[in-house]
């Protein structure tokens, strides 16, 4: 499974792990920076998913018709 098919929760599950890994201060250096380089890498994914979420959101108005999150009114 690519990582663009991995739902948001996954992806934030995967970076918080990365961070508790990398907060033990277990790893050397060349790990670190690859935890460090996958952990940007689900930042940029998570990012782009929640700004497609957001896209797709639509909001009840007053009139009880549905409208886009981010229309401008």
């Amino acid at each position: 499974m690519g990582e663009e098919n991995i739902n948001l929760e996954k992806l934030l599950n995967e970076l918080e792990s990365i961070v508790n890994k990398m907060e033990r201060d277990d790893l050397n250096i060349e790990e670190s920076l690859k935890s460090y380089e996958k952990g940007i890498n689900l930042i940029k994914n998570a990012q782009n998913k929640l700004k497609k979420i957001e896209q797709k959101v639509e909001i009840l108005s007053k009139d009880g018709s549905l409208k886009n999150f981010n229309d401008d009114e």
